[in-house]
């Protein structure tokens, strides 16, 4: 493609299919106010008295850039956004903001309450698009272990895991990957190397007792499912950085994850970093120096709204343009589909026209570094299309 102008090179990058390679699925059911902007804070908490979620980075953007793909002025009161949306179909908003998102393929993560939002087939039938699952890998544990809780018998731990062991095979012959919460669950400090046996069966024989719904909180296991994965030659996407009120931030830097990329350099195994901030930076040496790393600033997007193109900028310092993604992490919210995908045209289109104003780049080079980022590196990276 022959481009001339930063113009043409904005309008090139616009018309760019994606590929979201981690987000979740949609709700189809109408929303309150309220319920709205709990979807647009990664707290668990309302906002605070007298105070509204709107008035932030992706409150503003949802007023901004969505109010006019529901037929609004730009910036019109959150009061008419909501009564706006209310008139429409839960369908209809969604078949709104995907069309206009241009996302061409979907990585959909399906262990964060599944039951309420979209499942890959119904978005695929909302959308039309080509949509792969990824399987959470702590969910995928708690479901097992579910079934042995109540089971008697010394052989209860071996039972376990050798059911744990054929259904993680059994999901993944039919998803393009697999997703690790231990940010959330144990921090990324946790030691890198493979569980021992007694590790396990102790580890194994605690989780099966806890009293009411079972939750995942231990190393060993995390430390299990990983390498299972690992053994698998499984493409491993891990939360990094920024998220909700459950994380501890101080223990989400990836570089905590430095000696597992080392064990693992030959396995043939994949991991993807996801959203990263702040550590985007660290996320991108480590996509540069371990050949098996990629990473992506997805959420970070959003939630820096119009200051996403500085975050996106800083995404391409260090690492090389052949190993980092595009994500929206949307969940919920068509809305946030849309808004990630906007803001990354614009951010990436941005940044790269300074590079040629600034550094003399061509603007063809331009374009296809914009392409590798938006679709050939996700698609290279879990064999498909």
């Amino acid at each position: 493609m022959s481009i001339k102008s930063t113009d043409e090179l904005l309008k090139a990058i616009e018309s760019l299919p994606l590929f979201d390679h981690h987000c979740h699925g949609t709700l189809t059911e109408p929303l309150q106010r309220s319920e709205f902007e709990e979807l647009i804070s990664e707290s668990s908490s309302p906002a605070a008295i007298g105070t509204t979620r709107f008035d932030s980075q992706v409150g503003f953007q949802v007023r901004g850039e969505c109010a006019p793909v529901l037929g609004l002025a730009p910036f019109c009161s959150p009061q008419k956004y909501i009564a706006k949306r209310a008139t429409m179909t839960p369908e209809r908003v969604i078949s709104k903001f995907l069309e206009a998102a241009g996302i061409e393929t979907f990585g959909l993560e399906t262990g964060h309450h599944a039951d309420s939002i979209t499942s890959p087939a119904e978005l695929h039938q909302l959308t039309g698009k080509a949509v792969h699952e990824v399987i959470r890998l702590e969910k995928l544990a708690e479901e097992v272990a579910e079934k042995f809780r109540s089971q008697e018998g010394s052989e209860k731990v071996t039972a376990f895991l050798k059911e744990l062991d054929a259904t993680l095979h059994s999901k993944i012959e039919n998803a393009i990957g697999v997703k690790s919460i231990a940010a959330y669950r144990v921090g990324l400090d946790f030691s890198p190397t493979r569980p021992t046996e007694e590790e396990l069966s102790g580890a194994v024989t605690e989780l099966l007792a806890q009293d009411g719904k079972i939750r995942l909180a231990d190393s060993v296991i995390v430390r299990y499912l990983l390498w299972s994965a690992i053994d698998m030659a499984q493409v491993i996407q891990l939360h990094i950085g920024y998220g909700d009120d459950d994380v501890d931030l101080h223990r989400c830097n990836p570089l905590l994850l430095t000696e597992l990329f080392r064990k693992s350099i030959h396995s043939g195994a994949r991991f993807t970093l996801l959203h990263c901030y702040p550590f985007h930076r660290e996320a991108g040496y480590l996509a540069d120096v371990f050949p098996h790393v990629y990473f992506d600033v997805g959420l970070a997007i959003n939630y820096t709204g119009a200051r996403a193109y500085a975050v996106i900028a800083e995404s391409l310092e260090v690492s090389p343009f052949g190993k980092i993604l595009f994500s929206s992490d949307a969940f919920g919210l068509p809305e946030l589909y849309y808004l990630g995908a906007k803001l990354f045209r614009e951010g990436l289109t941005r940044v790269l026209s300074s590079f040629h104003e600034e550094a003399n780049w061509p603007l063809e080079e331009c374009y296809r570094v914009a392409r590798m980022i938006s679709y050939e590196n996700a698609a290279r990276l879990y064999e498909v299309d």
